[in-house]
């Protein structure tokens, strides 16, 4: 009998693939994968040529969790130009 393979949560700290990926859709950015492996704006930020295969999968599924729900930054009109 085979012991099922419980289910990856991804990584949901602030700076991470998910983390980042849900911030750019809420702040009405387009995808470009990257993370902050130290928090957002701590550390080196690194960008798609350095992420694996599961951190680019889970900064698409944090931008995708933005879209599913559908929340982002309101601005006032006349910011956004």
């Amino acid at each position: 009998m085979s012991t099922p393979t419980p289910e990856i949560t991804p990584n949901r700290k602030h700076g991470s693939p998910f983390d980042r990926g849900g911030a750019d859709f809420y702040y009405h950015r387009p995808r470009s994968p990257h993370y902050y492996p130290e928090g957002t704006g701590h550390g080196k930020r690194v960008e798609i040529a350095d992420m694996t295969v599961e951190e680019i999968k889970e900064y698409h599924d944090g931008y995708t969790d933005g879209e599913k729900y559908n929340i982002q930054k309101e601005y006032d009109k006349d910011t956004l130009g």
